[in-house]
């Protein structure tokens, strides 16, 4: 492929990087830079890109995000025991319409995910995850996409596609590849009725703010059953980011958001990450680079226990209920649970994949006393009309 559509990192970036200790990323990961040029991505897992489209963010900058502030804070991190190659492939810069930065991100991004290169987006408005899920489109499966927000973006009907309403075109659009939507740190009083309402009426899974903040851990198998994962930076603290534009005063805090990134990274489906809306302060800057290595921290610690490697390496538990049985699986290799949804008549090739669905050892203790899993429920609820 011609990677045409990504600039080089700038210079300032790498005049900084040349002062690092050889342990940090900025020494560590493969550079798009305008002296070597493109990287090789043979050996590569983990791509990051800059996006800098900001057009149809629902609150314009002044200023686009400074993709290089959040590089500078990056690099100087120190790696950990990772094993895993990563590049830095540069940014994509607005084409002439938003149409045409959306087709280059959607080709780049499809071309990685096909060659088993995870791309890690910064962006942008989070209208760019429009273009990562169509990135799909000829990949031939079914998308789990989780967004952390403290919206769900549908917008209205009328609106044209923005970063607070790219949801309705992604499940209005054809081809429809979206096989669930999971929300993660909703805040009530910034969604209709109607939003909420819709979200029960697709089965779609969402989850607030203050059940997430209680307890992180609910968080984990959400994402180990993502394709795509759209971090929105305003779902965190307005506080936490040193920034009062377009920021709000609930949120996550540092230390939550970055174990988000973690459990992403875990995942062994993940297959695209972004962080948008990104504000223009140094407190942004460093902790959206330290959500970016909490994600490739997690990425190196992943189990590769699913899709299912054999069943030699599962414990199965049978919970017996009124009128059938749930089956309940255990990994040997990491003590995650899985929970088997029932395939009813004819089921599409693309949603077989979905039969499995992650849960937690709660769920399966909930299953003992007669509690059956609401997220169970959505996911038979799916498959039966799938």
């Amino acid at each position: 492929m011609d990677f045409e559509f990504l600039s080089p990192v700038s210079t300032v970036v790498l005049a900084h990087n040349q002062l690092l200790s050889r342990q940090t990323i900025g020494q560590y990961m493969y550079i798009h830079s305008e002296k070597d040029g493109f990287p090789e991505l043979d050996n590569v897992q983990l791509a990051i890109m800059g996006v800098n489209e900001t057009r149809n963010a629902s609150i314009p900058a002044k200023e686009r995000p400074d993709l290089s502030e959040i590089r500078v804070q990056l690099y100087q991190l120190f790696t950990g025991n990772w094993s895993s190659n990563i590049a830095d492939i540069g940014d994509i810069e607005p084409g002439e319409t938003v149409e045409d930065t959306y087709f280059a991100v959607k080709t780049v991004v499809e071309y990685l995910v096909k060659h088993g290169v995870v791309p890690v987006i910064i962006g942008g408005s989070q209208d760019i995850t429009y273009a990562t899920y169509r990135a799909f489109d000829k990949l031939e499966q079914m998308v789990n996409l989780v967004a952390v927000d403290s919206k769900f973006d549908f917008g209205s009907s009328e609106e044209l596609i923005s970063s607070n309403s790219y949801m309705s075109k992604i499940i209005v659009e054809q081809p429809n590849n979206l096989f669930n939507f999971c929300n993660l740190g909703y805040q009530t009083y910034f969604n209709a009725q109607e939003e909420i309402d819709l979200m029960d009426k697709l089965f779609f899974d969402a989850y607030r703010l203050g059940a997430v903040a209680e307890d992180i851990t609910i968080a984990e198998p959400v994402f180990r059953d993502a394709d795509v994962v759209s971090l929105d930076m305003t779902s965190v603290r307005a506080s936490d980011l040193d920034s009062p534009s377009g920021t709000y005063p609930n949120g996550f805090d540092g230390r939550e958001i970055c174990a988000i990134a973690r459990y992403a990274g875990i995942s062994d489906k993940v297959s695209v990450f972004g962080v948008y809306e990104n504000r223009n302060t140094g407190m942004n800057a460093r902790l959206t680079a330290q959500i970016l290595w909490y994600f490739m921290e997690g990425y190196n610690f992943r189990k590769k226990d699913y899709p299912f490697t054999g069943v030699q390496n599962y414990e199965k538990y049978i919970v017996p209920m009124d009128d059938q049985e749930l089956c309940f699986y255990k990994s040997d290799i990491s003590g995650r649970w899985w929970i088997e949804v029932p395939i009813i008549g004819e089921m599409n090739n693309k949603l077989k994949r979905h039969t499995l669905l992650p849960c937690t050892h709660k769920d399966y203790l909930d299953a003992c006393n007669e509690v059956i899993p609401e997220r169970w429920w959505k996911a038979y609820k799916k498959t039966a009309i799938g």
